[in-house]
């Protein structure tokens, strides 16, 4: 393992890491930690990524397996800010790991390369340092709600979910099966069929609790979402007499929805904060037909800058299907009303033809959606150039096309991005 020095060249290269699109900072921080941390696969585990909560990088019989409840495994053993040589199951079996708990509750795990050194104590505290560069990136990228992180989210959310209902559905209409033989009292062997029975029930009850920690991670109750947005705007409004609205009972938001909800709404009231002398402003949700609707009025000087609103809030409209409406009588009064779909875009038609391809086919496809060429995805990916002609002959043939731009093409329509799994 080679020595550490911290360089400008070094703070340059962790500034890549930071500074570019969130589906793809696995790739890029497994790439800069490659030389002083040499490993066969990475994982970053984050709550507040509701689309992908797991962001992964390197050896695919690993980061294709690996489980939430795991990854939640290895993050119960350490405590916030510390760092551990352990072993854990990681990827269906157990593994040597390298792990690190951020402050956040963010936590990084790698699968040291074989054979791996004992790492030192002042090298594991560098690991975390950096890793709280990266989590404390993830965590303001996620925040500030960016478009690309939106469309991102939403597309990862309908994905899985479709993924994860068809899953336990599945589970659970065998396990059933099984348990309605085993009851059967028709058969011999009352202690095999006894101890068959509570381990088929075992699996069914793990089934439904994976659908319950899926679920959890990827949906926000609209009335905590909204207690978020009050305490989170409370430092801005402390001199301002503030109503607000809260939405009822409802089923829970996407948690693409409350993100970008929370993000839209905080610029909304900047915007009518910075009218001179607002004195009273009142914000409210509400959750009606299938969708969220903000709605923040005043009754001041009708002062707000429609325009400037409407552009920082274009791109984040755009990617959630939003619709927007601003109102500024002046000397009456301002209302900015938000309303943002609840569904799955209408791009997951689109979607379908995608259906049919594995994991490396996607993330060509992916990369041929953001115009690279063969010799770009291979480094990107880290195979061979023939391998990545491989992917693309299977691309085209599974989605019935006969060039790469209707391959791309596809992918664009379908929302598919770099690093989409």
């Amino acid at each position: 393992m080679a020595e550490l020095a911290v360089s400008p060249a070094d703070l340059r290269a962790l500034r890549t890491v930071i500074d570019g699109p969130l589906a793809e900072i696995a790739r890029r921080f497994s790439r800069h930690l490659a030389e002083w941390w040499p490993h066969d696969a990475l994982v970053i585990f984050t709550r507040e990524c509701t689309g992908r909560p797991r962001k992964v990088a390197g050896a695919a019989e690993v980061v294709d397996r690996v489980g939430i409840g795991e990854l939640e495994a290895v993050r119960s053993a350490l405590a916030p800010g510390a760092h551990a040589e352990l072993t854990a199951r990681l990827g269906e079996r157990p593994r040597r790991l390298w792990a690190v708990l951020d402050h956040s509750g963010m936590l990084l795990v790698l699968v040291p390369r074989e054979p791996a050194r004992p790492v030192r104590a002042e090298v594991a505290a560098e690991l975390a340092a950096r890793f709280g560069i990266v989590a404390t990136s993830i965590r303001q990228q996620v925040a500030q709600a960016s478009p690309e992180y939106l469309t991102e989210a939403r597309a990862a959310s309908a994905e899985r979910a479709r993924a994860v209902a068809e899953l336990t559905a599945a589970h659970e209409a065998t396990l059933t099966a099984v348990l309605a033989t085993l009851r059967a009292t028709g058969l011999d062997d009352r202690q095999a069929r006894l101890a068959a029975t509570e381990t088929a029930s075992a699996a069914l009850l793990a089934a439904r609790a994976g659908r319950a920690t899926e679920r959890a991670l990827a949906e926000e109750p609209p009335a905590a979402a909204f207690d978020r947005l009050r305490a989170e705007l409370a430092p801005v409004l402390r001199d301002t007499e503030v109503l607000f609205a809260a939405p009822g009972a409802g089923a829970p938001l996407p948690g693409e929805i409350a993100v970008g909800a929370r993000a839209m709404t905080t610029a909304v009231v900047l915007a009518f904060a910075a009218q001179p002398g607002l004195r009273r402003l009142r914000v409210g949700w509400e959750h009606a037909d299938a969708a969220l609707l903000i709605d923040v009025r005043d009754q001041e000087s009708g002062a707000l800058d429609a325009d400037a609103l409407r552009r920082a809030l274009e791109g984040r409209v755009r990617a959630l299907r939003a619709t927007l409406e601003i109102e500024a009588l002046p000397g009456w009064g301002s209302r900015v009303a938000l309303r943002l779909p609840l569904a799955a875009p209408a791009a997951r038609r689109e979607r379908g033809a995608l259906d049919r391809l594995n994991r490396r086919e996607r993330e060509v496809l992916g990369l041929l959606a953001a115009g690279r060429r063969n010799r770009a995805i291979a480094a990107e990916l880290g195979v061979a150039e023939s391998t990545v002609k491989f992917h693309v002959t299977g691309v085209l043939k599974k989605l019935a096309v006969t060039t790469r731009g209707e391959a791309a093409a596809l992918g664009v329509r379908a929302g598919l991005l770099p690093g989409e799994p």
